[in-house]
């Protein structure tokens, strides 16, 4: 089992920035893949952006690509998601999430993760 708990969500400005913050914990050593989605009301969710470290992969979304940035610290067990430039259209819940990448196809499916956080709330005011 493991269990994600993401932080650093909240209400800023367009234009601005917010850095969240993933941690895992229990049984993360066979877990090589942790992933950033998020879903706004009424829309289905959506990859934002994921990390393979040990296979040097990283993937970002065509919509953020440029404005938010993902690394991992594995000595921590920790993954963040650094947003800047902020858009109204980023306001949605955020979730971390962590799987197997046995290098298949890149970015994974979203089947391809098995544990999922509950989710911070980002709101960009216009």
């Amino acid at each position: 089992q493991v269990q994600l708990v993401e932080s650093g969500g909240g209400s800023v400005q367009a234009g601005g920035s917010l850095r969240l913050s993933c941690a895992a914990s229990g049984d993360t050593s066979n877990y090589n893949l942790m992933g950033w989605f998020r879903q706004a009301p009424g829309k289905e969710r959506e990859g934002v952006a994921a990390i393979c470290v040990r296979r040097y992969r990283v993937y970002y979304a065509d919509s953020v690509k440029g404005r938010f940035t993902t690394s991992q610290d594995t000595a921590k067990n920790t993954v963040s998601l650094q947003m800047n430039s902020l858009k109204p259209e980023d306001t949605a819940m955020y979730y971390c999430a962590t799987g197997v990448y046995s290098g298949g196809s890149w970015p994974p499916l979203r089947s391809e993760y098995d544990y999922w956080g509950q989710g911070t709330q980002v709101t960009v005011a216009s």
